[in-house]
C-alpha cells in the first residue's frame, strides 16, 4: 500500500501527529503494536503549551472533561508519608476554581494517559475505518531516494509493505526506528533505575480530608524520596520509588500511613534517563517524542516537547508534500527542536536534583524534639527552594524562541533597544506579564489575546500562514509573493487595540504552528525574499531589506534565542 506518512508508535505523540496531520488532510497510516488501551500510565497532566496544540486540533475540551474531578485538591505536599507528617505544602486550588492565567486560553489538564490515548485514537479512527492500525509492528524498512518501505505485520501475523514518503519514528526510548538510521543518543546525566506501582487505596481520599493533594513527596530517610501521584481523583495512585525486591503492598505500606485496603494494579521497573538524539533527520526518515528526546518527569515536560516536535514537524511536512515547501525547511525541524529538547532535559534534571540533594535527618521521622527541629529545618528547605517551579513554570513551556533558518529575526531600530532588553529580562516592570506574552517577538509563540468569550488570538492561526494587519499598510505584495509560490497565505484583519499593542508591529506574519515568522511596520521591501525564507528557500542577513524598518534578516540556525534560551 501507498502513504504519504507512515507513523510508526501511537503513544501521545504519534496520535498527537496524526491529528496535526489529519487536519491538513494529509494521507497516513499510524502503526501501533499495542491494542490501544494503556494498564500502566505513566504520563498524567497535559501541559499548557500542548494543550494549545490539542486545542488547535479540537480536542482540547475533549480532555479536559475526561474525567478528572473539578474538585479535587491540585496541592503538592512534602510529606514523610502520605497521612503522616507534613512538611510544606502549595496551595494551588482545584481545576474548577482556579482562575484562567493571563498567557494562555488552555492551562494545564490532567489526563492520565490511559484516558488520553483512547480518547486519541478514537477521534482518528481504529482500521479499518481510520487509518491508526492496532496491533501492528514495524518488521523494518528500507530508505530510498524518493521514499521509504517499510514493513509491518499485524497480529493475525499478516505481512504488509507500506510505501510512505517520509517515515516518522515516535516508537519510544527504545526507538528501533532511530536505532534502525544509527542516530546515537548519548546519555547526559546518569541513568537511574526506578520502580512504578500502580494501585488502589479505596477510602483513602475521604479518611485524608484537607490532607489531600494532588502529589505527595514522600520524603524520609530510607530511601523514599519520590512523588506519590493520583492518577484519577478517586481511589487510583502511582508510587514511585527506588527500585528493589520489596513486596509491592509492603512499599506502599511503607509510603501510606493510614490502614486501608490496598489493590497493585500492576508494578513495573523503568530506567529515568536523560538523551537527546544526535539528529533528529535521515532523509525520509524523522524522529519525534521519546524516539528524539527523553527527559526526567520531574517538571512534566516530557509529553510538551513530544508534542511540540509534532505541531512543528506537521506543517513541514505538509509543505513537503504539498511541494511548496524550499530545501531547508525540513532541516529546520531539528534545528528548532532539538534545541527545545535540550533545554527542557536540563530543567528536568534541575528539578530532579532538587529532590535528590536534600539532606535528611536520620530522627525526620521520630516523634520526638529532635524529630520536630528536623522536620521544621526541612520544611523551611524546601519553602526556600523554589519548589513551584517543578509545578508552575509556564516559561518553561511558552518561551521557546527559534533562531531558525526559516525566521525573518528582527534588526532593532535604535527606539526599539529598550523594548529587547525588556524582552532579553524575561518579565515586565511589574515582573508579572512574560516577554513571550507580551509582544509578537519573531521565532517565538504568537501572543494570546482575548477576542472575545471563548476566542483568542491563538483562534486565528493555521493550518497556512496568517498575516495579521493590525493597521495602515497594503500587504498585496506578500500576497501575491506567496501566492506565486503556492504557500498558503490568509490576511486577517483587526481593528483591535488591545491586539495592536501586544502584537507590537501591525504587521504580523505567523507560522501554521502559531509562532512568529516576521513583523513589520510596513510590507518587506522584498515580499518575495521574505516568502522565500519563511518556506525554506531562500537565507538572508539582517538589515537586508525585508522590513521598511530595517527589521528583518535571519539569525544562525540551531538555537533557541532571545530571551528563551
Amino acid at each position: 500500500m501507498e502513504t504519504d506518512v507512515l507513523i510508526v508508535g501511537g503513544g501521545p505523540v504519534g496520535l498527537a501527529l496524526a491529528l496535526d496531520l489529519t487536519r491538513r488532510g494529509v494521507d497516513f497510516v499510524l502503526a501501533e503494536a499495542g491494542n490501544g488501551q494503556v494498564t500502566h500510565p505513566k504520563v498524567s497532566t497535559v501541559g499548557p503549551r500542548a494543550m494549545e496544540a490539542f486545542r488547535r486540533w479540537g480536542v482540547a475540551d475533549a480532555i479536559r472533561g475526561a474525567g478528572w474531578p473539578a474538585d479535587h485538591t491540585l496541592d503538592i505536599a512534602w510529606v514523610t508519608a502520605v497521612g503522616g507528617h507534613e512538611l510544606h505544602r502549595l496551595s494551588l486550588g482545584t481545576a474548577g476554581e482556579r482562575p484562567p492565567p493571563p498567557y494562555t486560553p488552555e492551562p494545564e489538564a490532567i489526563c492520565p494517559q490511559h484516558w488520553l490515548a483512547p480518547l486519541l485514537t478514537a477521534r482518528l479512527g481504529v482500521h479499518p475505518a481510520g487509518p491508526v492500525r492496532l496491533g501492528t509492528r514495524l518488521l523494518g524498512f528500507t530508505r530510498l531516494p524518493d521514499r521509504v518501505s517499510a514493513g509491518l505485520v499485524d497480529g493475525a501475523g499478516v505481512r504488509t509493505t507500506v510505501h510512505a514518503r517520509f517515515l516518522v519514528g515516535c516508537d519510544g526510548a527504545s526507538s528501533l526506528v532511530r536505532k534502525a538510521c544509527g542516530i546515537d543518543a548519548p546519555e547526559r546525566h546518569r541513568t537511574r533505575v526506578l520502580r512504578n506501582i500502580l494501585f488502589r487505596a479505596p477510602g483513602l481520599g475521604a479518611l485524608l480530608g484537607r490532607r489531600t493533594a494532588l502529589v505527595y513527596f514522600v520524603t524520609e530517610p530510607g530511601g523514599m524520596r519520590y512523588p506519590l501521584r493520583a492518577v484519577d481523583g478517586r481511589d487510583l495512585y502511582r508510587l514511585t520509588c527506588p527500585a528493589g525486591p520489596a513486596d509491592a503492598v509492603k512499599a506502599v505500606r511503607r509510603a501510606v500511613a493510614p490502614d486501608v485496603p490496598v489493590e497493585v494494579v500492576s508494578d513495573c521497573t523503568w530506567h529515568l534517563t536523560h538523551r537527546v538524539a544526535s539528529r533528529y533527520r535521515a532523509g525520509r526518515v524523522l524522529l519525534a517524542g521519546d524516539a528524539a528526546h527523553t527527559l526526567s518527569p520531574s517538571g512534566g515536560f516530557g509529553l510538551a516537547t513530544g508534542v511540540g516536535d509534532a505541531a512543528d514537524l506537521g506543517w513541514k511536512l505538509t509543505a513537503e508534500l504539498a511541494g511548496w515547501a524550499g530545501p531547508g525547511l525540513l532541516d529546520s525541524y531539528e534545528s528548532e527542536r532539538r534545541p527545545v529538547a535540550l533545554r527542557s532535559l536540563e530543567e528536568s534534571h534541575r528539578n530532579l536534583r532538587r529532590t535528590l540533594d536534600r539532606r535528611l535527618s536520620a530522627a525526620l521521622c521520630d516523634a520526638t524534639a529532635d524529630g520536630e527541629r528536623a522536620r521544621a529545618a526541612l520544611g523551611r528547605e524546601i519553602a526556600a527552594s523554589d519548589p513551584i517551579r517543578e509545578f508552575d513554570a509556564p516559561d518553561a513551556h511558552f518561551a521557546h524562541r527559534y533562531a531558525s533558518p526559516v525566521v525573518a529575526e528582527e534588526k532593532l531600530v535604535p527606539d526599539e533597544k529598550s523594548e529587547a532588553e525588556a524582552e532579553a529580562m524575561g518579565t515586565s516592570a511589574s515582573g508579572i506579564d512574560p516577554w513571550w506574552n507580551r509582544t509578537a517577538v519573531p521565532g517565538a509563540r504568537a501572543p494570546h489575546v482575548w477576542l472575545g468569550p471563548g476566542r483568542s488570538t491563538l483562534d486565528l492561526f493555521g493550518p497556512g500562514f496568517v498575516l495579521l494587519s493590525l493597521g495602515p499598510g497594503d500587504p498585496e505584495g506578500l500576497v501575491r509573493a506567496f501566492a506565486d509560490r503556492r504557500v498558503p497565505l490568509r490576511v486577517v484583519r483587526r481593528e483591535d487595540e488591545e491586539v495592536a499593542r501586544r502584537y507590537g508591529r501591525p504587521l504580523v506574519l505567523v507560522r501554521p504552528d502559531g509562532h512568529v515568522a516576521w513583523r513589520g511596520t510596513a510590507p518587506p521591501a522584498d515580499p518575495g525574499r521574505l516568502a522565500d525564507l519563511v518556506r525554506g528557500a531562500g537565507t538572508a542577513r539582517a538589515g537586508s531589506g525585508l522590513g521598511a524598518d530595517g527589521a528583518g534578516g535571519v539569525g544562525g540556525a540551531g538555537g533557541v534565542g532571545g530571551a528563551g534560551g
